[in-house]
């Protein structure tokens, strides 16, 4: 029997607000444990939340990116649950009555194949504090520095088929929660992280199979690896005959397989009910309406307009849309600068590959915009060769100087004196009779090696194009 997994994400992202969702305790990360604390966060008797409105606009602006409806009255609810890590013994979240609700997100695959994931809802709620296992003492400290800490919880369908598209999916995700401003996305501490939801069914059914929960995947590629292993192994308890078990399994990174952790709960074991500490809260339309025009053009929506205006190819386009600051350093570049293709080229390969090697980002960038600009440009004026081209970059990233400055210190202008390159081009062929005899018998690809030799007497110097021209009327082709 052929199966087909059915995949649904639980995806909770921090946002970056300076204080956390119901009092005004810091929100930073790295703190000394249980320094960024009241007895709001804490749970103290007679301790009233009170709702950051920040939260409440970050969620609204990613709801708006995900296409989601916004009801016009949301509320929070307790979700009734204990262990160590929650004081108050509940989480302050939301259930019947969400925030942002029917949303979708499309994705594009490798193969150029498109699918669209539908989102059912977007809610607030409080993150729990944190729990720190030493392993030389049979005791676990406890970090509340977390807790209160607001975290947007977005729920797709299960409409996800497979590890590959799961990762697209987070991937897309995590670049608009980046794009729009409202979280830094990092898995590592744990501001974007993400619960799979995981069946099988024989293919063409339209019956769900029965479903685990898969915890802490706190890499993209961890959370691939988990989901293809829970597929196998639901796959093959299966086709044993034998039957998956509702509960919530652990994903070990180390042995690469996921772990029984515990059954998994209902929402009713979770007494979920209204918080009677937090009134409705109501979304005028005029709120929503300011929102929305804050919002940044969307990635897919640039990278769209990348295609179609630049006429660049789909895949450039994608490179230069992965984040927004990216994309801000190539529309800054045309404007010194306005050959899309040219800039592209360079960016996806000299710049980035710098960056990489070097482990920066591009907001970290040593070389300014409109300074890669102008070394395109007079490489575009012929000013400079390519290989001096390259020189004069590697000078800029460990200098910061501008093109213009360096060239000018190192003497790197082209040479486009015919004279000169003629005196050149005469001494070459003067020193290399046999592989000019060649040339004329008919080794016409021997034209690489002269422009090579005189090059390399010009010190990379010539006008290559100038170059090449002499020498075939020199040669007699």
């Amino acid at each position: 029997m052929e199966f087909e997994p059915v995949i649904g994400l639980e995806v909770h992202a921090q946002l970056n607000t300076s204080t956390k969702i119901f009092c005004a305790c810091s929100t930073r990360f790295g703190a000394e444990p249980n320094t960024h604390v009241c007895p709001v966060c804490l749970g103290m008797p007679g301790s009233l939340p009170v709702l950051n409105k920040k939260v409440v606009e970050y969620t609204l602006r990613m709801a708006l990116a995900t296409n989601c409806d916004i009801p016009p009255q949301s509320r929070f609810a307790r979700k009734n649950y204990f262990y160590p890590d929650l004081p108050k013994g509940y989480q302050i979240s939301q259930y019947e009555l969400p925030i942002a609700i029917n949303g979708h997100l499309d994705i594009d695959m490798q193969d150029g194949s498109s699918k669209r994931i539908g989102i059912t809802r977007i809610h607030m709620e409080e993150d729990a504090g944190k729990l720190i296992h030493d392993g030389s003492l049979p005791v676990s400290h406890v970090d509340l520095n977390r807790t209160g800490v607001p975290l947007m919880e977005i729920v797709s369908e299960p409409d996800l088929r497979s590890a590959a598209e799961a990762g697209v999916y987070l991937r897309n995700l995590r670049a608009i929660i980046r794009w729009i401003g409202i979280g830094d996305g990092n898995m590592e501490e744990g501001s974007f992280r993400c619960d799979a939801n995981i069946s099988i069914r024989p293919k063409g059914s339209d019956t769900f199979g029965t479903r685990t929960e898969t915890k802490n995947l706190n890499s993209f590629k961890n959370v691939e690896k988990a989901i293809r292993y829970e597929i196998a192994r639901q796959t093959e308890i299966l086709l044993d005959t034998g039957q998956v078990v509702q509960e919530t399994r652990l994903w070990n990174p180390g042995k690469g397989v996921t772990e029984s952790m515990r059954s998994k709960e209902q929402a009713h074991d979770y007494r979920y009910f209204p918080d009677p500490d937090l009134l409705p809260l109501v979304i005028e339309k005029k709120w929503i309406s300011a929102v929305q025009k804050d919002l940044p053009e969307l990635p897919s929506q640039r990278r769209e307009r990348f295609v179609t205006e630049m006429a660049i190819p789909d895949y450039d386009a994608g490179v230069l849309t992965s984040s927004r600051e990216l994309a801000d350093y190539y529309e800054s570049c045309l404007k010194t600068f306005n050959q899309p293709k040219h800039v592209s080229n360079w960016i996806m390969g000299s710049l980035l590959g710098l960056l990489n090697a070097e482990g920066k980002s591009i907001e970290d960038c040593p070389i300014a915009p409109k300074d890669l600009a102008q070394l395109l440009k007079l490489l575009d004026e012929g000013a400079i060769s390519g290989k001096i081209a390259k020189t004069v970059f590697e000078e800029m990233s460990s200098t910061g100087k501008p093109p213009k400055q360096i060239v000018e210190e190192k003497g790197l202008v082209q040479v486009s004196d015919t004279s000169i390159i003629e005196k050149e081009i005469d001494a070459v062929i003067a020193a290399n009779p046999n592989e000019v005899e060649r040339y004329k018998d008919g080794q016409k690809k021997l034209i690489g090696f002269f422009v090579g030799q005189v090059m390399r007497a010009t010190k990379g110097k010539a006008n290559p194009k100038m170059v090449n021209e002499l020498l075939m009327k020199k040669l007699g082709t």
